[in-house]
């Protein structure tokens, strides 16, 4: 097998090449797939209160998602966005797309 230059390819680059298209091709695949289910979730932790709104193909991920969102910007450090990432949201609120 010949590249469009000319060269000879090795089996290694033939390999190389195949996982690389076959890469970006699962890339493409998964960025474009279409989320039907939307939530906004609002979470109070240590006396402050933030709402987040995610997008994912199921409701339990787009929940999951808003909350570590929101988390996200309530809490500092691993132990207290752990912390967070457990307390039960206030509101809870999806739809389908």
């Amino acid at each position: 097998m010949y590249l469009i230059i000319g060269i000879r390819m090795g089996k290694t680059t033939k390999a190389t090449l195949v996982f690389l298209v076959l890469f970006i091709g699962l890339v493409v695949y998964l960025s474009t797939r279409v989320a039907h289910h939307e939530c906004r979730v609002c979470v109070t932790f240590n006396g402050q209160t933030l709402c987040r709104t995610a997008a994912s193909g199921t409701e339990k991920a787009a929940i999951e998602s808003a909350v570590t969102s929101a988390c996200s910007g309530l809490a500092s450090g691993m132990t207290e966005s752990i912390k967070c990432e457990n307390t039960r949201p206030d509101s809870v609120e999806c739809s389908e797309r």
